[in-house]
């Protein structure tokens, strides 16, 4: 499974490498989400949660679908700039549709193309289309995808104002120690760059990016196959101290291709039992499962969800299910009438740094 990216013609200039306080912040916002991924960040975020207003963690809450299973494109800026204020002006000026249906598929959890035409801003049945896709993931994401249809203006106002409470309340003081690890990192890939060539800065960036062996297209190991092109746009890659071990990529047509990817820190991986290790992996050898899990690791999924996305009758996904769940790497849990599938990143944690790093990604 690989994202493709288009760069043939593509003169090495237009393949930057930058520091984006938008594109980190939204790597925190995710750490808050989702701590479960981030086991090395737990102290940090038990610190922030526990600082945060009321007022505050009620509003990242009712927004957090933009960035805890994947990260709305809005917040990836393919032209990072010096700072915050500057970034978010830059979303301020996407025009409703494009910001609208961006953030609809982060909280739905929809296909962008039928979200995308007609747009739901007009189209009755559209919009009728992605409040259903948000009820089926649960009550908040109704009640924020309303919020949004009913007046993007206010809600797009409100989501600025409680990013720039972020930056106050604890981004500002982790983008200052952030900032220096950033610097060093662009030093690297900015100098392989420039003398070794578009092949050596990929490989530094993750074992999971490639250059293809014509030059022509930049490969990516993610979760499902798709294309883009880079004509006329470049590609940006963004480091994140706070985004470990993810690997985010827009992708998606209209967008510029970004890539975020994490900064190195190698840390020893804890021992754990063969006996352990060895029923985990028979649980994922099918590639069926694996691809499942990899689909869970953005977040919990109801059988039909899984179906869908993959093409798959519901009793085959509920035997590959059922053997995950044996295996203890799911959860299921029932919101009304609509059961969901959780993956437990305690035990893929116990696999090992490079599997859960491969699921996550």
């Amino acid at each position: 499974m690989t994202l493709r990216i288009d760069i043939s013609g593509l003169p090495s200039e237009r393949l930057r490498f930058a520091a984006s306080p938008l594109a980190e912040l939204t790597a925190m916002l995710h750490v808050l989400a989702e701590p479960g991924h981030h086991p090395q960040r737990a102290g940090w975020a038990g610190d922030v949660r526990a600082g945060l207003r009321p007022e505050l963690a009620e509003r990242l809450r009712e927004a957090e679908f933009l960035w805890r299973s994947s990260q709305a494109d809005f917040l990836l800026p393919a032209r990072p700039r010096p700072t915050l204020a500057e970034e978010l002006d830059d979303v301020d000026r996407i025009d409703d549709a494009t910001y609208v249906t961006a953030a609809l598929v982060t909280t739905c959890g929809g296909n962008r193309a039928r979200l995308a035409a007609p747009s739901p801003l007009t189209d009755t049945t559209a919009r009728e289309r992605a409040l259903d896709l948000a009820q089926a993931r649960g009550a908040r994401q109704e009640a924020f995808a309303a919020r949004l249809l009913a007046d993007p203006a206010a809600v797009r106002a409100r989501l600025r104002h409680t990013l720039e409470q972020c930056a106050e309340a604890f981004f500002d003081a982790a983008w200052t120690g952030a900032a220096v690890q950033l610097a060093t990192d662009l030093r690297l890939k900015n100098d392989l760059l420039k003398r070794q060539g578009i092949g050596a800065a990929l490989a530094s960036v993750s074992g999971a990016v490639t250059l293809a062996p014509d030059g022509d297209c930049i490969i990516v190991d993610k979760l499902q196959d798709k294309a883009t092109a880079a004509h006329g746009t470049g590609v940006t890659f963004i480091p994140s101290v706070f985004g470990t071990p993810h690997l985010v990529v827009v992708h998606a047509p209209g967008w510029q291709p970004v890539v975020q990817y994490p900064v190195a820190e190698p840390s020893p991986s804890e021992p754990v039992s063969l006996e352990t290790v060895t029923l985990r992996l028979e649980a994922l050898a099918h590639p069926v499962r694996l691809r499942l899990l990899r689909t869970l690791a953005r977040g919990p999924h109801t059988t039909g969800e899984l179906a869908h996305t993959w093409e798959l009758s519901l009793p085959e996904v509920s035997r590959h299910l059922a053997v995950l769940r044996r295996a203890g790497l799911l959860t299921a849990r029932r919101h009304g009438r609509y059961v969901r599938h959780t993956l437990h990143l305690p035990d893929l944690t116990a696999l090992g740094t490079d599997l859960l790093a491969a699921v996550l990604r």
